[in-house]
């Protein structure tokens, strides 16, 4: 996969360490405009703090990301406004609606109080959640607030989504739906999707997918084509296969 400027995230050569013990070595991913790719790694493979460098959260210690095709250090408001993210742990006022969360949402991108009405009333229904929206957290699934981490993270129209391990604590069937969900919405609006996950399942033989293992992007590759080159029957088997040949080999 090349990078394009234009792609909804183009990451390249990013570095990062938490003092001497380096954490991302050189990763470079990109991720074009209304496509969904797959980010896997077992804990502790640095997946998360690679978002935190996409969000803002860290700086890079070295590299360069653009994201809906604005630099994130010369632009970084506009870069991080493209962005709609789904976090691994539950961001939700649990003590607020549905609504109230939602608008709130709102409020902080800007939306006008009359746009902001239409924009959640459009989400609710395209998410299953209209009969829900005058519901607390509280009472709510964890599918339920899932889907309404998903429509918060799409009221402000972003260019690229990025989901860190969004259907952790979920039931399978609960993740599967997540997964499609996600999916139709990338084709819908052309929106460029970073799904990082360690659960292999979620991975479709159609998906475009990076394997990041302890900070090194060891493969990148349609999955279909990296099961045949490799002869492998999964992703789960062909994930383990090829991590376990770069610790045999001394590689990391």
């Amino acid at each position: 996969m090349t990078t394009d400027t234009n792609a909804s995230l183009s990451a390249r050569n990013i570095n990062f360490s938490f003092g001497r013990k380096p954490v991302l070595d050189n990763v470079e991913i990109n991720v074009p405009n209304g496509k969904f790719v797959a980010l896997l790694g077992q804990n502790g493979a640095g997946k998360t703090t690679l978002f935190s460098i996409i969000t803002g959260l860290y700086a890079a210690h070295g590299g360069e990301i653009s994201i809906g095709g604005f630099d994130l250090r010369k632009n970084t408001q506009r870069a991080l406004g493209s962005i709609g993210v789904v976090f691994q742990r539950p961001t939700l006022d649990r003590d607020l609606t549905v609504r109230q969360n939602l608008r709130y949402f709102c409020n902080l991108h800007g939306i006008s109080a009359a746009d902001a009405h239409k924009r959640i009333d459009i989400a609710l229904a395209g998410y299953g959640l209209s009969d829900l929206h005058k519901r607390k957290v509280t009472q709510l699934s964890g599918g339920q607030q899932r889907r309404v981490e998903l429509a918060r993270a799409t009221l402000h129209d972003p260019r690229f989504l990025l989901l860190d391990e969004p259907t952790v604590g979920l039931d399978h069937a609960n993740r599967m739906e997540f997964v499609s969900n996600v999916k139709a919405l990338c084709k819908e609006r052309s929106l460029g999707v970073l799904w990082a996950t360690h659960l292999m399942d979620e991975v479709e033989d159609a998906d475009y997918v990076y394997i990041l293992h302890h900070g090194k992007i060891l493969f990148e590759g349609g999955s279909e084509d990296l099961l045949e080159t490799h002869g492998k029957n999964s992703i789960a088997e062909l994930y383990s296969h090829l991590t376990s040949k770069q610790a045999d080999a001394k590689i990391l």
